[in-house]
């Protein structure tokens, strides 16, 4: 359903919502946690970062960090900028230019319903949510 930029990108700011530590995350500890390849996690971070999404800071102790309190930082801002459309933004499931509920397809109203719950899931969950604090285990 998401790309592995979306993927990668939510694993790595659940991740530092996780560590409850307001020192910046390190590329490669978070590459290394997360078994996602560095380079590519480092583009994802600075997607991320010239978003707003994080801030971050180059040199010695530098890395990423969440600029925002994680419990106000929702699914969906992640995603949308690592990736301009998602599955659950398929209007038509068939790919019907005229789907809608005056014209349907045979899939519709099943289809409308899944793809409702899906994005409301993405725009209602916060990093947060899904963040275990590190002692928490």
């Amino acid at each position: 359903m998401l790309s592995r930029t979306a993927r990668y990108g939510l694993k790595a700011a659940v991740h530092i919502a996780e560590q409850g530590d307001p020192s910046p995350a390190r590329v490669e500890d978070l590459a290394q946690a997360l078994d996602v390849p560095r380079n590519y996690l480092s583009k994802i971070l600075h997607r991320m970062a010239q978003a707003g999404l994080l801030n971050s800071t180059r040199g010695r102790g530098g890395g990423f960090w969440l600029p925002r309190d994680p419990g106000t930082v929702t699914l969906i801002e992640v995603i949308q900028c690592l990736e301009p459309t998602h599955a659950f933004d398929v209007q038509c499931l068939l790919g019907r230019p005229d789907c809608s509920d005056a014209d349907p397809c045979t899939a519709h109203g099943r289809w409308c319903a899944v793809r409702d719950e899906i994005s409301r899931f993405f725009t209602e969950t916060t990093l947060a949510e899904l963040a275990r604090p590190e002692s928490g285990g």
